[in-house]
């Protein structure tokens, strides 16, 4: 609101504006950019595999931390996770909100000292997460059913760190959501829309990492699932992203 307007209400809140730092191009916040849009919260957005600069953190009301498909902790060929991974640390201890997604998640362990590793088998396609006890006193996971199907697509995983909560877990790999205060890591991609489905499938480098795990064709099948199931994992992907813009950031 322009500061000029005389009418303006002084005890109205001001405009949030939250970062998004992603990684890659083609993995946006996608559905939870929708909920930013649509209710009027600024978005600056970096790409760090392209040489954009961590900004001060201390210039937002939450950072969102996307996916992409370098390790956590792949320092030698990705330099910059480095600086990353402090520039987290420092925004997450002094209380800023944050929403990691898939690597975001694991860069959000890794910053608080967890350990990274390679599972046995990847975890790729629809697959069920199930909330934990102590999901069912989060503000955020609390209204969700006891379990539900997710799209996934990892290898990498972590342990959890000290002083957070594990909210999901699933039968393959139980840090699946984790939590401290208003700083939370969903292993998850609930955030993909039918359109950013449909790019993925066109990338050959997805394409062929899909067909490296589950053979010829894969890539097609595995979407088409996902395609099926959008409007649950649209759900989900409201559901828990409002939540938690009205518990710690859109008040």
């Amino acid at each position: 609101m322009s500061k000029k307007n005389s009418t303006a209400d002084p005890n109205a809140n001001p405009v949030r504006k939250v970062l998004v730092i992603q990684h890659v191009e083609c993995e946006p916040p996608a559905a939870f950019e929708d909920v930013l849009v649509e209710r009027g919260i600024g978005i600056d957005r970096i790409e760090l595999d392209r040489g954009d600069a961590l900004p001060d953190w201390l210039l937002y009301d939450a950072i969102i931390v996307m996916g992409g498909p370098m390790g956590a902790v792949d320092d030698r060929e990705f330099p910059w996770l480095l600086d990353e991974r402090k520039f987290i640390e420092e925004a997450v201890s002094a209380g800023t909100p944050y929403w990691g997604v898939c690597l975001g998640a694991q860069l959000l362990a890794a910053s608080f000292g967890s350990e990274i590793y390679t599972g046995e088998v990847p975890e790729v396609g629809m697959n069920t997460v199930s909330l934990t006890a102590a999901a069912e006193q989060d503000p955020v996971f609390s209204q969700l059913p006891s379990s539900f199907p997710v799209f996934q697509w990892h290898a990498d995983s972590f342990v959890l760190p000290d002083g957070f909560s594990r909210l999901c877990e699933s039968e393959l790999y139980e840090n699946q959501v984790i939590s401290r205060g208003p700083a939370y890591g969903v292993q998850f991609h609930v955030e993909v829309t039918a359109s950013l489905a449909a790019e993925w499938g066109e990338i050959p480098e997805y394409k062929e990492a899909l067909e490296s795990i589950h053979g010829q064709g894969a890539a097609r099948e595995i979407l088409e699932e996902l395609r099926q199931n959008i409007d649950g994992n649209m759900n989900i992907a409201r559901a828990i992203f409002s939540s938690w813009l009205d518990n710690f950031v859109d008040r």
